[in-house]
């Protein structure tokens, strides 16, 4: 077998780092944002005192910066602990800033507690970025002479005020995220059934994917079996598990290169607009008596269970001590989190060092540049400083522009409208649009008194560029590691993954127990695939081994794909008229799949295998085979590290 090409070729790096994600405009995130941020300036003004607004509207950027879609009482959470950890670091930058002896300690202490708390969680990773950003921000507070309580009580005033703008329609849209979500799971599957192109239908089934851990995502979090709205949430999941045979056998559809009939699309389109409106079900199309095929039974079948629904066992949310517990033993147990929280805090120690040393005004800029993108938790360190830098210098463009032409008055507000609908955006497209966005934000809160002074300008610049450099040098191009090759490791988990979901998917499920345990081990398998093309995102854009070992694995990504649908086509049959492979096959499969796993795992060739030769696997063994193929293939040197090349060269000589 040859080995398979990528659904689409990996684009080079410079282009994958400036691309933006095809994503709707969040339009009421750019809403929430504007009320919040230029709502203060707009009433400050018209009261005489724009600068009080500035300030104000400074305390409402951490619920505006941490804002994400999902239910109320996750985003509740957290941007309430966000507001809440950038209050505490505001506080200490207040106090300590204009004594270097105390700031610069005490950023540096922010900088590693941020760092390690991060390993609690994405919202606990939110609030820690958020407590550094404005710690050192409030360092740089003290040049205004204003009072410290002063500064605060604007601060917490912004605060409050951005927290109701973003929860306020709460009490009446309290479940509308999580139907918005369901909902999306049923035009993603008529999206990939409707899909005429191979390469189009691999793109929905990734999106149809994202959609199915988004809603499990976001009913998961917003359980709660209590009283009151919490049926609804219940009703809500029991509609997306009872779901779950239809997407399989959609799956199945698209993999075998069925046609689905047009009824069975208009369902689905149906299905969307009725959850949308909490409005009954319809009736599913009637099977065609007709035909007989299993994987299309298996389709009308799904269509009949979303009907009746599924009852779901209640899960006790997990409590505090626990998770802390969990936070504590992972502090424990390995190093990623400390190596992280060392390399941060070794940067924002040089930053704060140079800072004192330029001879700028307010040089904090070069610290938070620092720590926004060496934050160890959002992906490529190279892609963000790059990113950074380059938003940046489009950002003090127009900051130069405005400060420079001493813009004032309503024209300042209206570019801070602007400014914070395009942070709302720039947080779901790029990093770079939210750094261009985000940059002049924050120069026009900071320094509105210094409106006409083309030095603050070129010294937001020259901070940039230097923090940026820290980043690049001292944070990935000296850190031992940072350009290390780390998708290999991934892959393997996820083929440990896929392993999990043949030995259930493959067996008849004859009890509710089973068929749970066949959900879960099919959603794990493809959350992990999921994972892994993040994974591949990230590091693609980095010019380095690491870069390119990830262009290298993305045949074995793609052939890994392949795989689990071709699992899924055969699993969905199971039960209807078909009967279960043999468990000498099962075994033989996910014997090789561990036979990838540690091949990948060992940077060594996989040993030969021995697959089943029946008529009933023959489509899972093909694209088992294909992955073989592909992880010997002619990449293995970009894999393998520098180390090991040599020892791959005879091979590749032969090939």
């Amino acid at each position: 077998m040859s080995t398979p090409r990528p659904d689409i070729a990996a684009p080079h790096w410079l282009t994958q780092l400036l691309r933006s994600k095809p994503v709707p405009v969040p339009w009421n995130m750019v809403a929430r944002a504007v009320i919040a941020l230029a709502v203060p300036l707009a009433v400050a003004y018209a009261a005489g005192d724009i600068a009080v607004g500035a300030l104000i509207s400074t305390g409402a950027l951490p619920a505006v910066l941490s804002e994400s879609a999902g239910p109320y009482r996750y985003r509740a959470r957290r941007l309430g602990g966000a507001t809440l950890a950038a209050t505490a670091g505001y506080v200490v930058g207040l106090l300590t800033g204009g004594t270097p002896a105390l700031s610069v300690p005490a950023v540096i202490l922010v900088a590693a507690v941020s760092a390690l708390i991060s390993a609690a969680g994405s919202n606990a990773s939110v609030a820690g970025l958020q407590m550094f950003v404005f710690a050192v921000l409030g360092t740089g507070q003290h040049a205004t002479g204003v009072r410290v309580e002063v500064l605060l009580g604007f601060f917490c005033i912004g605060a409050i005020w951005s927290l109701l703008v973003a929860l306020a329609s709460w009490t009446f849209r309290a479940t509308s995220p999580e139907r918005s979500a369901v909902a999306h799971v049923y035009v993603e599957l008529a999206a990939m059934l409707s899909a005429t192109d191979e390469a189009v239908s691999r793109v929905a089934r990734h999106r149809l994917t994202t959609a199915m851990n988004t809603a499990y995502d976001q009913l998961l979090t917003a359980r709660s079996w209590l009283s009151g709205r919490d049926a609804a949430y219940r009703q809500l999941l029991n509609l997306l598990s009872a779901t779950t045979p239809a997407v399989e056998a959609s799956v199945a559809m698209v993999n075998a290169g069925r046609r689905t009939p047009p009824e069975v699309i208009d369902h689905f389109v149906a299905l969307s607009a009725t959850v949308l409106a909490s409005q009954p079900l319809p009736e599913p199309p009637p099977m065609p008596d007709e035909n007989a095929d299993p994987v299309l039974t298996a389709l009308y079948a799904g269509l009949v269970r979303i009907g009746k629904g599924d009852d779901r066992k209640r899960r006790e949310p997990t409590p505090w001590f626990k998770r802390l517990r969990t936070w504590a033993g992972s502090l424990a147990s390995g190093p990623l989190t400390w190596i992280a929280a060392l390399r941060l805090t070794l940067c924002v120690a040089i930053a704060e060092v140079v800072g004192l040393l330029v001879p700028f005004e307010r040089s904090y800029w070069i610290t938070l540049t620092v720590g926004i993108v060496l934050k160890p938790d959002f992906g490529s360190v190279f892609g963000r400083a790059v990113l950074r830098g380059i938003g940046t210098v489009v950002g003090v463009g127009v900051g130069a522009v405005v400060l420079g032409v001493g813009g004032h008055g309503w024209v300042l507000v209206a570019l801070i409208t602007i400014f914070a609908g395009g942070v709302a955006v720039g947080k779901v497209r790029n990093y770079g649009i939210l750094s261009a966005f985000v940059t002049p934000l924050i120069i026009l809160q900071m320094d509105l008194a210094n409106t006409g002074s083309w030095n603050v300008v070129v010294a937001r610049l020259v901070d940039t560029v230097l923090g940026c450099a820290i980043v690049l040098v001292f944070g990935y191009l000296l850190w031992p590691g940072s350009r290390r090759p780390q998708v290999g490791g991934r892959l393997a988990d996820g083929l440990d993954a896929v392993a999990k979901y043949v030995s259930c998917a493959l067996v008849e499920a004859s009890s509710g127990d089973a068929r749970l345990a066949r959900s879960r081990a099919r959603r794990g398998a493809y959350r992990a695939l999921a994972d892994l093309r993040t994974a591949f995102q990230q590091v693609v854009v980095e010019p380095s081994a690491n870069g390119r070992q990830a262009v290298a694995w993305w045949p074995v990504i793609a052939a890994q794909e392949r795989v689990a649908d071709a699992v899924t086509e055969v699993g969905v049959t199971i039960g209807r008229g078909v009967a279960p492979p043999d468990p000498a096959d099962i075994e033989l499969l996910t014997a090789a799949l561990d036979e990838l796993a540690s091949a990948i795992r060992e940077q060594r060739e996989p040993r030969s295998m021995p697959l089943p030769d029946g008529a009933q696997l023959s489509g899972v063994v093909d694209q088992l085979g294909s992955a073989f193929d592909a992880v010997r293939g002619p990449d293995l040197v970009e894999r393998s590290p520098l180390g090991l090349v040599r020892r791959f060269l005879p091979y590749h000589r032969r090939t």
